[in-house]
């Protein structure tokens, strides 16, 4: 029975006998020691014959395809028996997820070849082998795998028996280097043809396309058995600044750093390094992009979960500064739990303009828990509450008429801050800065820096005020006046202004006191002012028979008479206290330590 290829007129070709025979773009493989005349003329018949009948010899007419049975799966292989006395070795990937295989299943498989132990590599399906130069334009064509054997190793790549010679460049053979590339002789392989010219008997061929073409089907059959939620184990396979890439089995996947930890990463590198085998959860799948993302945090508890019991209000915490903010700090307590100090929480005695001023990032600081917010998952924090609040005993520190000293601090239109100890400042207004003349601004006086001294005037603890003044340690005529009078003693003062009951009394520059005046007091002044114009009237007679005598006993009567029904007829009504007035007045009562002076008329 003559062989079909032969019946094809273009094998009348003599240059086809030969498979030693170069033709275009085939590398010539002619020893070099023996030239191509040498060979005797052999029709391409009984080559292909040889071949067949050396292949039967070997018992191995699996490049036809045949069907294995399945003895075993393992972990990741189907191990089957294809007749040989070695077995035959199916990837798990050969087989739906949905439809494993099991022991008993038959399976039409193919041979590429051995693996490194010995067993027969396998693929699914059957290959044919070209009979003829029709069915090698129908492969050509439509672009379908056929199986070859190696016969050698030529310039630039390999020499292919696909019922005729074909070429393999090195680029193509899926080798990596020249020794692979020796193990490939006499090895039967997959292979594509990728040229073919009939008429030169040219063709060249490619097993990279095929292996990667498989590669490619088994990462889209794998990629679609992914599913989100599933956990899967991988490798890192490489790092860069906003995460890390991991081989979950053939296929690719995402790690983003804010993915890696529920505590803040700044680098990948930092906890993870190529190689690493991982455990993860896929979050999501992007199946028109085909990206994968997958978390390793979100295997573990998330930590504000407890943070409600966890921490309370007014608990001190100690954490790392992560990151400055113009509006604050944000301080990890714990592994994936923040806080936030405000900048309006983080000092007592001076306005903070921005986080940087008094912390940095790495920084190790302590706090004080103003508030949890679960829900929001926000806790704020006090940097200066951990320092104690300065205000606590201010009450009895700066008692209303101490005297302090501190620099001052800030200077406004209105008056001088002045810091009393660290967290407290008292306030001198700009008419409590002197008593010698007016001040418009407190800059014609002092300085932010400069120490003065100052005596307490009021203290309010709810609104954290102090009111200082500077002219009270000054000493003024108030003062000089009470250091050398005493009570009891009879001054000279004018009325300033005089109410029901009582008055104001101008004692000296500066100087001013308070009178109490009874009615009783009013009249018996006033009838003491009525009668000494009469009686001195009297005094002034020349012609009175006893002015130069005075009648005591008359005048004695006249009082009396005037005491019981008032001035007598045609007399002056006497004058009434009044603004202005120069009188005399006995000190009731003086007090030093309030500067205080009350009167009695005398």
């Amino acid at each position: 029975m003559s062989n079909p290829m032969m019946s094809n007129p273009t094998t009348s070709n003599p240059n086809m006998s030969d498979p030693n025979t170069s033709h275009a773009g085939t590398p010539e493989s002619t020893p070099a020691n023996q030239p191509p005349e040498s060979f005797p003329a052999e029709s391409f018949k009984d080559i292909f014959s040889e071949y067949e009948h050396s292949h039967s010899r070997k018992g191995e007419p699996g490049a036809q395809g045949r069907e294995g049975t399945v003895i075993a799966v393992t972990a990741d292989s189907i191990i089957l028996d294809i007749g040989f006395k070695t077995e035959g070795v199916l990837p798990l990937s050969a087989f739906p997820a949905d439809k494993p295989a099991k022991p008993g299943d038959k399976v039409q498989v193919t041979i590429k070849g051995r693996d490194p132990e010995g067993y027969y590599e396998l693929t699914r399906g059957k290959v044919e082998r070209p009979t003829d130069w029709a069915s090698l334009e129908k492969a050509f064509a439509e672009k379908s795998t056929i199986i070859g054997t190696v016969t050698g190793v030529v310039k630039g790549g390999l020499s292919v028996d696909i019922g005729v010679r074909a070429f393999m460049p090195a680029s193509r053979s899926g080798t990596r280097d020249a020794s692979e590339m020796e193990k490939l002789v006499e090895q039967e392989i997959r292979c594509r043809i990728i040229k073919l010219d009939v008429e030169e008997e040219d063709v060249v061929v490619d097993r990279r396309a095929i292996a990667e073409d498989e590669e490619r089907a088994g990462k889209e059959r794998r990629f679609s058995e992914f599913k989100e939620g599933d956990t899967v184990h991988g490798e890192v396979r490489s790092l860069t600044d906003y995460g890390a890439f991991v081989d979950i089995g053939g296929s690719d996947a995402l790690l983003h750093v804010g993915e890696i930890s529920w505590r803040r990463i700044n680098k990948p590198s930092d906890v993870l390094s190529t190689g690493q085998q991982i455990e993860a959860v896929i979050i999501k799948i992007d199946s028109d992009k085909h990206r994968i993302a997958i978390s390793m945090k979100q295997l573990q508890p998330h930590p504000w979960d407890a943070v409600a019991e966890k921490y309370k209000a007014g608990e001190r915490v100690r954490g790392t500064v992560t990151r400055i903010a113009d509006f604050g700090a944000f301080v990890e307590i714990e592994p994936g739990i923040e806080g936030l100090i405000h900048i309006s929480e983080m000092s007592w005695s001076k306005r903070v303009r921005t986080a940087a001023d008094v912390v940095k990032p790495g920084e190790t600081v302590e706090a004080v828990i103003l508030g949890v917010n679960a829900a929001e998952r926000r806790i704020s924090l006090g940097l200066k509450q951990a320092l104690g609040d300065p205000w606590a005993g201010a009450a009895q520190k700066f008692a209303p008429g101490t005297v302090i000293e501190g620099p001052v601090t800030s200077l406004t239109k209105f008056g001088a801050f002045v810091q009393l100890t660290e967290g407290v400042e008292g306030m001198i207004h700009v008419s409590e800065i002197s008593a010698e003349k007016r001040i418009n601004h407190p800059q014609e006086v002092l300085k932010a820096g400069q120490v003065v001294k100052a005596q307490v005037l009021a203290l309010d603890t709810e609104k954290r005020l102090i009111r200082l003044s500077m002219k009270q340690l000054v000493p003024t005529g108030l003062d000089e006046y009470l250091a050398e009078h005493k009570e009891g003693d009879i001054v000279t003062g004018r009325m300033v202004d005089v109410s029901e009951g009582s008055a104001r009394v101008e004692l000296g520059e500066g100087v001013l006191a308070a009178c109490r005046i009874s009615e009783e007091r009013l009249e018996e002044r006033a009838e003491e002012r009525s009668a000494r114009p009469a009686q001195e009237d009297k005094r002034a007679e020349p012609d009175s028979p006893s002015s130069s005598k005075p009648d005591l006993s008359s005048l004695g009567s006249m009082l009396q008479a005037r005491w019981k029904s008032g001035a007598a007829a045609g007399e002056t009504k006497p004058e009434s206290l009044r603004a202005g007035q120069i009188r005399k007045f006995r000190i009731a009562k003086l007090d030093p330590e309030t500067k205080k002076i009350e009167l009695e008329l005398n």
